[in-house]
């Protein structure tokens, strides 16, 4: 799989305890997108599924327990795709920073799984969000609210 699938792991595979288990020169080859995972969330207060397809895709929105910053991760299967979701789970008198961890234009989970971009974008409940998913891929994406 590529990087981005793995960091969507943290959201769609519940887990209270969450674990990097890599040797730690790994991650620092990739400090910035190591940094979802010292943000990820480690409990639950909601959770919303956004698309699935068994067998090919599924992408979660999760809210942090005790906070207002919601977590999305998409694992993606054996085909591309672009994956379209909105943010209507979001509290609608709010803004929020969106951190998008995605595959690469480039990846490919056999040949290049270190591929992914990192974007990040001003978003509300109206927001509308497309994320390539490469095979193999997916994307995860951390939604705090702007101070």
């Amino acid at each position: 799989s590529t990087i981005a699938n793995q960091l969507a792991l943290y959201v769609t595979m519940y887990s209270p305890l969450q674990m990097a288990a890599d040797l730690p020169e790994n991650y620092n080859r990739f400090l910035d997108a190591f940094q979802f995972i010292k943000d990820v969330g480690l409990d639950w207060q909601k959770s919303v599924y956004l698309e699935a397809e068994p067998g090919s895709y599924i992408t979660i929105a999760r809210k942090e327990k005790g906070t207002n910053n919601w977590f999305v991760g998409n694992v993606n299967g054996k085909k591309d795709r672009l994956s379209e979701i909105t943010l209507s789970f979001l509290d609608a008198d709010k803004i929020y920073n969106a951190t998008i961890y995605s595959d690469g234009d480039d990846a490919d989970y056999k040949t290049n799984p270190q591929s992914y971009t990192i974007k990040t974008l001003k978003v509300t409940s109206k927001s509308r969000i497309k994320v390539k998913s490469v095979e193999g891929g997916g994307y995860a994406i951390s939604i705090v609210e702007q101070s």
